[in-house]
């Protein structure tokens, strides 16, 4: 553990609470892509088969069940809640995440540190979170103007990737065999993603206007 790990982890929880701050406190998910929450909670599940086989820490186990517990939550309120389904956009979450899926697992079963039952689901998930992000991005960019707290979930997220990159580089230089090369090229990957949302964000902010992303 490092503070760059920690702060990252931190932002990850951060965005997680925004986003359940704006489904329970507006009974609202407008702006937020059902898509992309089923495709977080597929890579929890995926990364953390060993949950109760491998124990590394009080924090590490904590976390991982936390993030397992909150992306099913999301997933069952955009789905099911009777108020905050109704407010789905689901005529622009269009994205055809199927591709994703696919194209993550084939480059799992070729790309893995070991061909083992464990690191074919952890690679999985290490690539399909790199462009679990994608259907999000494409629905704010469709619908124009982006609401406060969609807008804070989608920075603290996008946070959360750059701090875990700070810390991989902090690794190398500390870890004699850091071995992380599949995280790394993944994470350089999901960061990219980000950065038109990054720039329309600081130029919002810049001129204390709201948040508009180009069509």
């Amino acid at each position: 553990m490092n503070i760059f790990r920690f702060c990252g982890d931190m932002f990850h929880l951060v965005s997680i609470i925004v986003l359940l701050l704006k489904i329970y406190a507006t009974k609202s998910c407008s702006g937020i892509s059902l898509k992309t929450q089923e495709l977080y909670a597929l890579v929890f599940l995926a990364r953390y088969l060993n949950l109760f086989t491998v124990v590394i820490s009080v924090y590490n186990t904590v976390m991982k069940v936390v993030f397992i517990v909150t992306s099913l939550a999301i997933v069952y309120c955009m789905r099911w809640h009777r108020v905050v389904k109704r407010s789905y956009d689901r005529e622009i979450d269009t994205f055809k995440y199927e591709f994703l899926v696919l194209a993550a697992f084939l480059l799992a079963l070729v790309l893995n540190d070991k061909f083992t039952f464990f690191e074919i689901f952890w690679a999985f998930s290490i690539y399909l979170e790199a462009v679990a992000i994608l259907p999000q991005l494409v629905l704010l960019q469709r619908s124009g103007n982006v609401d406060n707290l969609t807008g804070q979930y989608v920075f603290f997220l996008g946070a959360y990737r750059g701090l875990y990159i700070l810390n991989w580089i902090y690794r190398y230089f500390t870890e004699p065999h850091f071995n992380g090369w599949i995280s790394c090229i993944s994470g350089l990957l999901q960061t990219a993603l980000y950065a038109d949302f990054f720039y329309y964000y600081f130029i919002s902010w810049k001129n204390n206007s709201k948040l508009q992303l180009p069509a």
